[in-house]
């Protein structure tokens, strides 16, 4: 876990305000008949912008590409490609920028064109639990009290949790500890502490919560192949509350 200053977090939300900027304006670009690559294309056009800033995910860990784009079962890791968005898809895209040595990490899912009932009420249930998280990032909560926040309301909305991959820490790398669970019991674990930064990213499935890894290596999907969904911010603990650094 860095130790970072009020300077460091100043730093992280200028990445944070270009990593909303793009992933809002996904939201028109992000349509039947494009391309998964296309999404990478767009992301990478817009960072060239900014020339202090940088790809995160590229490279990390041997990740191939500059973002993630997953569709409907796939959970999380997808890499671009050639796969073409139909009508009723769910999209999620997540995506990382350094900015002079410091990460952001962040993610949106979209719904190309006109989505069943089903759908509609798994992306926003999700995104609704990222706040329920966020609301419980606070100094002297604990990791448990966030992913409480994330299983009770998921779970009351008929979702589940996926339990294999999780929330975490960042700063100063990309992943640092501690891991930030969707899941728990309030009152247990680590406590926060202010200028913390978390990743906090509820990945919510609309089935089982059981997920498997495709041959690629990276792509984690339902193995039920049920619908799922993925929200994210980089939230920093500060004494007047939650920062959401991506917003």
């Amino acid at each position: 876990m860095s130790l970072l200053t009020s300077a460091d977090l100043a730093t992280m939300r200028q990445a944070g305000k270009t990593a909303a900027k793009i992933l809002k304006d996904l939201r028109t670009f992000v349509k039947p008949g494009i391309y998964t690559k296309d999404i990478e294309t767009f992301f990478e056009a817009r960072l060239v912008q900014y020339p202090e800033m940088e790809i995160a995910f590229r490279g990390f860990m041997g990740y191939p590409a500059a973002c993630c784009v997953s569709v409907n079962e796939e959970v999380i890791h997808g890499i671009p490609s050639k796969r073409k968005i139909v009508e009723g898809d769910i999209v999620s895209v997540d995506l990382g920028i350094k900015y002079r040595g410091l990460f952001v990490d962040t993610a949106y899912t979209y719904i190309a064109g006109r989505a069943s009932p089903l759908a509609k009420k798994l992306v926003n249930s999700t995104l609704k639990s990222l706040y329920e998280a966020i609301n419980k990032a606070r100094i002297g909560n604990t990791i448990g009290d966030i992913g409480s926040a994330v299983q009770g309301f998921v779970e009351k909305k008929g979702f589940s949790v996926i339990r294999r991959f999780v929330g975490h820490g960042i700063g100063r790398e990309l992943h640092e500890t501690p891991e930030i669970p969707n899941f728990g019991e309030k009152g247990k674990g680590e406590k926060l502490n202010e200028l913390q930064v978390l990743a906090i990213e509820p990945m919510v499935a609309a089935g089982d919560p059981e997920v498997a890894v495709l041959n690629d290596g990276w792509t984690a999907k339902t193995k039920d192949n049920s619908l799922s969904a993925h929200f994210e911010h980089t939230v920093a603990i500060t004494k007047k509350g939650p920062w959401i650094l991506t917003e």
